[in-house]
C-alpha cells in the first residue's frame, strides 16, 4: 500500500478519490485550501490512515511532501466559467501552482505523479474520437492553463520521477462535495426543481462524459501500473460521448416523471469534442462503470430525501465570485490587519 497525497481533497473529485483511496487500504494525506468548507473531510477524520493539510499547492514545499510515495494533483479552479472569472488568479493555480507542486514533489524524492487534466483541452475538436495525440484547441483560461501544466509536468518525468496525467471527460454523478453546474448534474437538478431542461447552442455539441467515482478508480489504477506504462502519458478519462440534446432526453427518459425540453439556437460556448478512451482500455484495462442513466437515478433519490447540499456552493463560479467579493469587502473595511 502507498502513501498518497491529494491536493485537491476537498473538491467534487477529491473528497471521492480520498474515500476511494482509503477504502483500497492506502495512507491518505488530504492537502487543500477547502474553499467548499472542512466539513468535508469529517467523514474521514476518524480513519487511522488518514490526516489534513491546509495549504494552498503555490505555498507547498518539498518538507511537505516527504515520505509520500504519490501525489495526484486535483487542486485547481475547477471548469470554464470559474476560469474565466479571473484569468490571472486562473494562471497563478491551475498553471504555476500545479507546476510547482510537480516540482517540490521531485524534489521531495516522490516517485509518482499524476495531474488531473481536462478533455476540455481539445476545445473545438476538428475530427471525432479524439485520441491523446489529435490537436489539442484550448478554448478557455481554464483549459489553456490545464494544458500547459500537463504539458510542463510531462517534461519532468524521468527515470525516478514517473509523471501521468488524466485527461477527464466532463465529470458527473454524486460526491460530498457536489456541483451542479456540471451537465448531467445540472440537467437532473433542473428536471426536478423545474420540470424543464433548456438546451442550449441547439445542442448538437458533443461533450465526452464520466463519472467521479470512475474517475477516482482511474487514478488509483494509474498508480499501480509499471513505471513503463504510464511514465510521461496522458489518458482520456471517460464512458461515452453524447451531443448535448441527446444527453437531455437521456435524463428526460431516466427521470420518472414528464419533462419538457426546449432547445434554443443561440450559445456563446463554443466547445465541441468528442474523446476516444481506446488508450485507457489498452493500456491500463480500464474500463469505466457508471453510466448516465446510473447518475441521474442516484442524485434524483439524493435531491428527493434531502440529502444533498443544493446552495450555492454547488455551483462552483458562484460561490468563487461570493469569495472574491468577500474579499474584496474585508479589505475594504480592514485597518492594519485587523477587521474589528
Amino acid at each position: 500500500m502507498a502513501k498518497i497525497l491529494i491536493t485537491g481533497a476537498g473538491g467534487y473529485i477529491g473528497t471521492t478519490l480520498v474515500d476511494a483511496a482509503l477504502e483500497a487500504g492506502h495512507e491518505v494525506v488530504a492537502l487543500d485550501r477547502f474553499f467548499f468548507g472542512e466539513n468535508l473531510m469529517r467523514d474521514f477524520l476518524d480513519r487511522k490512515k488518514f490526516s489534513v493539510r491546509k495549504i494552498d499547492i503555490r505555498d507547498v514545499k518539498p518538507s511537505d511532501l516527504e515520505g509520500v510515495d504519490v501525489v495526484m494533483d486535483l487542486a485547481a479552479l475547477s471548469n470554464d466559467p470559474a476560469g474565466s472569472l479571473n484569468p490571472d488568479l486562473t494562471t497563478s493555480i491551475n498553471f504555476k501552482g500545479r507546476v510547482h507542486v510537480a516540482e517540490a514533489a521531485k524534489a521531495a524524492g516522490v516517485s509518482r505523479y499524476i495531474l488531473a487534466s481536462s478533455c476540455s483541452v481539445y476545445g473545438y475538436g476538428e475530427s471525432t474520437d479524439l485520441t491523446e495525440k489529435s490537436s489539442t484547441n484550448p478554448l478557455t483560461e481554464y483549459a489553456t492553463s490545464t494544458f500547459h501544466a500537463e504539458q510542463s509536468a510531462m517534461e519532468m518525468g524521468d527515470d525516478t520521477f514517473c509523471v501521468s496525467a488524466t485527461r477527464n471527460a466532463t465529470v458527473f454523478g454524486l460526491s460530498r462535495r457536489m456541483r451542479f453546474d456540471l451537465v448531467v448534474n445540472q440537467m437532473t437538478r433542473d428536471a426536478v426543481q423545474k420540470g424543464r431542461l433548456t438546451v442550449m447552442g441547439g445542442g448538437e455539441q458533443w461533450r465526452p462524459l464520466v463519472h467521479v467515482r470512475d474517475v477516482a478508480r482511474a487514478f488509483l489504477n494509474i498508480a499501480g501500473q509499471p513505471t513503463d506504462m504510464v511514465n510521461r502519458q496522458v489518458f482520456n478519462v471517460g464512458r461515452d460521448n453524447y451531443q448535448i440534446r441527446q444527453l437531455a432526453f437521456t435524463v428526460r427518459e431516466n427521470l420518472p416523471f414528464p419533462v419538457t425540453i426546449e432547445t434554443l439556437p443561440d450559445n456563446n460556448d463554443r466547445r465541441n469534442y468528442n474523446a476516444s478512451f481506446d488508450k485507457a482500455r489498452t493500456v491500463l484495462g480500464f474500463e469505466a462503470k457508471y453510466d448516465v442513466a446510473f447518475a441521474v437515478n442516484e442524485i434524483y433519490q439524493a435531491i428527493k430525501k434531502g440529502d444533498v447540499d443544493l446552495g450555492s456552493r454547488t455551483v462552483t463560479v458562484d460561490w468563487y465570485r461570493h469569495l472574491l467579493d468577500a474579499q474584496q469587502l474585508v479589505s475594504q473595511v480592514e485597518l492594519n490587519g485587523r477587521i474589528l
